[in-house]
């Protein structure tokens, strides 16, 4: 009997998605993107960043979920947090680095060391970085022989921001970053993306900050001439991303951004 109940209430969620489904898909364009507007408002009416309490003199933080490196251009139902999309792996760790922005005047503020998770073995790492020579100038082309002609002393080196990991030892550090796909099936039905990144005192467990944001594509997925429906809908987000005029949207750097709104990072002496 139990088993019967249980088959049912499992058929019966699956015909409430088709259903879903199928009224999204089947509805003219028109009529398809006002039901989508109409929603993606009722959404935006929650969102914005929630700070509730920060932190001063914080040298590192403990990235709880690194971004991956692969980006989702128009995978629709792909709960990989699209609104959230920042650099991904290593550069996502490089990017909470005052150094890493060697050409930035003056640079952002950012952190001694990150710590995260190795999701190759599951242990925990802490990250430094620094710049370093990672190999030399081509002498014989044009640009390097012109600079050389008026400077002899003129640096052959190239240089790049490295990290230096090592196992982390002790205690993770007292705050976290993490983030979350917050999208339900209705929306993304409606390409619909909404996500959490979330600022964490991991001692007492409390939520210090969160973000909350949404971004919708006009275009309903429409992916001919190569469209990235995901990318284009940072156009319709709130909050709003980083723009210029003539300049798409950046959504690089985000989570950076707002983290330290939060946990305001050590001043170098």
């Amino acid at each position: 009997m139990k088993r019967t109940i249980l088959f049912a209430l499992i058929v019966g969620a699956f015909l409430a998605a088709t259903a879903v489904t199928a009224s999204a898909q089947s509805a003219d364009p028109h009529a398809r993107l006002q039901i989508a507007e109409k929603m993606f408002q009722e959404r935006c009416k929650k969102s914005g960043e929630f700070i509730h309490r920060t932190a001063e003199n914080v040298d590192g933080v403990f990235l709880m979920k690194i971004r991956p490196k692969e980006i989702n251009y128009g995978d629709q139902y792909r709960m990989d947090d699209p609104y959230g999309n920042d650099s991904g792996e290593e550069t996502y760790i490089k990017t909470f680095f005052s150094g890493f922005y060697r050409n930035s005047s003056p640079p952002p503020r950012g952190y001694r060391y990150v710590e995260a998770i190795d999701p190759t073995d599951g242990k925990r790492y802490r990250y430094t970085g620094s710049m370093k020579v990672v190999g030399k100038k081509d002498v014989a082309a044009p640009n390097v022989q012109i600079n050389l002609q008026q400077n002899p002393n003129y640096d052959l080196s190239i240089y790049a921001f490295v990290l230096d990991k090592v196992a982390a030892l002790g205690g993770s550090p007292r705050y976290g970053v993490t983030y979350d796909d917050i999208s339900t099936r209705e929306e993304r039905e409606y390409w619909i993306v909404g996500s959490s990144l979330r600022v964490i005192d991991l001692k007492t467990n409390e939520v210090m900050a969160e973000r909350i944001g949404y971004m919708m594509d006009r275009g309903q997925g429409n992916n001919s001439g190569g469209r990235s429906p995901w990318l284009l809908a940072a156009r319709n987000a709130c909050p709003a991303f980083r723009s210029a005029s003539g300049i798409p949207p950046i959504q690089t750097d985000q989570t950076r951004i707002f983290v330290v709104k939060v946990l305001h990072p050590i001043k170098e002496q």
